[in-house]
């Protein structure tokens, strides 16, 4: 992964898509948000959703995966290359979280994430905040989640 000073405002990452299954709906309902129209298709038919519905969670845990999974990727490459790579710290939270449209059964979202501000953080010597903007967008092109997060990304040992 990039150091803080490397990365820039307005730079756009594609991490990934997720095919929401009618299975894994229904699994991660009945773990962690176990409404009717995520459980039953029958249910989420006669719901406001229309068909079986992913939760708002999994829909966000699924963007969360692959932007892991792509920060993976990236780092590899990086080591790949023999280039020095950042290790990011936490999040320091998020805003503007949005569930825009349902996610049904069969639907495939795409992830993209932009940089949208940067700043040095004025109680951690040598980190910067990065605060990012990740949708995702179905199949139809239709917007169906949108969040703002944060970040905490090294700077360089050296100061840039």
């Amino acid at each position: 992964m990039p150091f803080f000073e490397e990365i820039e405002i307005g730079h756009r990452r594609e991490i990934g898509a997720y095919i929401f299954t009618a299975d894994s709906i229904k699994a991660f309902a009945a773990k962690f948000d176990p409404q009717r129209f995520h459980l039953d298709e029958e249910e989420g038919k006669n719901s406001l959703f229309g068909g079986l519905a992913a939760s708002g969670w999994h829909v966000g845990s699924a963007c969360m995966s692959l932007l892991v999974a792509d920060g993976q990727r990236l780092a590899r490459e990086a080591a790949s290359r023999g280039e020095e790579v950042a290790v990011w710290g936490p999040s320091p939270g998020f805003r503007d979280l949005r569930w825009i449209k349902p996610v049904l059964a069969g639907d495939i979202v795409t992830y993209v994430n932009v940089v949208i501000d940067k700043r040095s953080s004025a109680s951690r010597p040598g980190w910067g905040i990065l605060t990012a903007r990740t949708t995702g967008t179905n199949q139809r092109g239709e917007d169906v989640y949108a969040i703002t997060a944060s970040a905490f990304v090294p700077m360089r040992a050296n100061g840039g």
